[in-house]
C-alpha cells in the first residue's frame, strides 16, 4: 500500500494495514510531514491521524511531535517549505529513536529474564505481534525473545494466534521463522493448558498505552494471560518504549478501548487485513449475530511483574516507580 496523502494513511491505520504502537507513532509523524509537503492543512491532517485509533498513545505522540516541529518552524521562518522539512526531520528523528530504543529494550529485557530465570532455556509465551513489523527496529517483546535466541537461551517461543485478526499466526510466526527461532503456534484458548503443563517460563507482551499507575492496555487476550501467569507463578513482563507511558491517563479505567467491527469475529476473511467497515469473508456465525470485539484489554499493575523500557525496568510496577523512571529519562508529555 502506498499512501500519497494523510487521508490514505488514516485509512491504512484504521484498517490495520499499519499497526503496532511504536510504528503508529512513526507513521503518524510521517503523515504530518506528508501533509505539510503536499500543501494540505496540517492541523486538519494531524487531527485526523491522531483520531484514527484511540488506544495507542504512540500515535498521538508521533503526530504531535511532527506538528509542533512544523508549527515552530513556520512561526520562526514563515516558510511552508522549511516548516515541512522540520516536520520530516522530526519524523525521521522519532524513527531513529525508536530503533535505538528497541535495541536497548532487548538488552534490558534479556538481562531481566536471566535474572528471573537463571540458566537459560527460556520458554516464552507471547501474544499478538511485537517485532520489526511494528517498530523502527526489531520490536519490543519480540526483540527480547530474539535476543535470547541469538545467545542460545531461547528454548521455545510459544505464539498465540491472537484472534480475531491472527496477528500472531500471520506475523509473529513469520518473524520467528525468518529468524530461525524454535516456535510453536497455539490457539488463544490453549494457553491455559500450556501453563498447567508447566511449559511456560515467562510471558512477554508489548503495550499500546501504559497508564500512570502502571495499568497496561494491550491486544485483547493479554489480561487473561496475566491472570494465568499469576496463578501459575510465571513472570508476566511488558516490554514497551517510554513513549507508551502516558502520565495524562491516571489509571486503567481511564484508557479508551477501541471497539472493532463485528465482522472481524463473525466472518473468516482472506489472509490480508480486511477493510474497516466491510466484511466480504466467509460467515462463521448466523446472519445478524452480534459480536463483542474490543481491540484491547487492560491489565492492572498488580498482575505485571515488570515493565521493561529502553531506560530500564520497573518492578514492582507502581505509579511512583514509573514516574521516577520517566523523570530520570527526561521524558516530557506533549499535550
Amino acid at each position: 500500500m502506498v499512501c500519497t496523502d494523510a487521508s490514505a494513511l488514516v485509512e491504512a491505520i484504521r484498517s490495520l494495514a499499519v499497526r503496532g504502537a511504536p510504528l503508529l507513532g512513526i507513521a503518524g509523524a510521517y503523515g504530518v510531514a506528508l501533509a505539510a509537503a503536499r500543501g494540505f492543512d496540517v492541523t486538519e491532517a494531524a487531527a485526523a491521524l491522531e483520531g484514527a485509533r484511540p488506544t495507542a498513545v504512540n500515535l498521538a505522540v508521533g503526530v504531535r511531535r511532527a506538528q509542533v516541529a512544523h508549527q515552530t518552524a513556520l512561526g520562526r521562518t514563515g516558510d511552508p517549505t522549511a516548516a515541512a522539512a522540520a516536520a520530516l526531520a522530526a519524523a525521521r528523528a522519532l524513527h531513529r529513536q525508536d530503533a535505538e530504543a528497541s535495541a536497548r529494550m532487548a538488552v534490558n529485557g534479556l538481562a531481566l529474564l536471566d535474572e528471573l530465570l537463571p540458566g537459560g532455556g527460556h520458554r516464552i509465551l507471547t501474544h499478538c505481534n511485537t517485532g520489526s513489523l511494528v517498530s523502527g527496529g526489531e520490536g519490543t517483546a519480540f526483540a527480547v525473545a530474539l535476543a535470547a535466541h541469538r545467545v542460545g537461551r531461547l528454548r521455545r517461543l510459544w505464539v498465540d494466534e491472537t484472534r480475531p485478526l491472527l496477528q500472531g499466526a500471520r506475523l509473529t510466526a513469520y518473524e520467528a521463522a525468518r529468524n530461525g527461532m524454535a516456535y510453536t503456534l497455539l490457539t488463544d484458548n490453549a494457553a491455559g493448558s500450556l501453563f498447567a503443563a508447566g511449559e511456560v517460563d515467562a510471558v512477554l507482551i508489548g503495550a499500546d498505552r501504559i497508564a500512570a499507575d502502571g495499568s497496561v492496555a494491550n491486544k485483547v487476550g493479554s489480561y487473561p494471560l496475566a491472570v494465568l501467569a499469576r496463578y501459575h507463578h510465571v513472570p508476566f513482563i511488558v516490554v514497551a518504549p517510554l513513549t507508551t507511558v502516558d502520565p495524562d491517563t491516571p489509571d486503567g479505567a481511564s484508557i479508551e478501548v477501541e471497539q472493532r467491527p463485528p465482522f472481524e469475529v463473525t466472518e473468516v476473511t482472506a489472509p490480508q487485513v480486511p477493510v474497516a467497515g466491510a466484511g466480504g469473508g466467509i460467515p462463521v456465525a448466523p446472519l445478524g449475530t452480534q459480536a463483542y470485539n474490543p481491540a484491547f484489554d487492560v491489565t492492572p499493575p498488580e498482575l505485571v511483574t515488570a515493565i521493561v523500557t529502553e531506560e530500564g525496568a520497573v518492578s514492582p510496577v507502581t505509579a511512583q516507580a514509573l514516574a521516577e523512571l520517566c523523570a530520570r529519562s527526561g521524558q516530557v508529555t506533549i499535550n
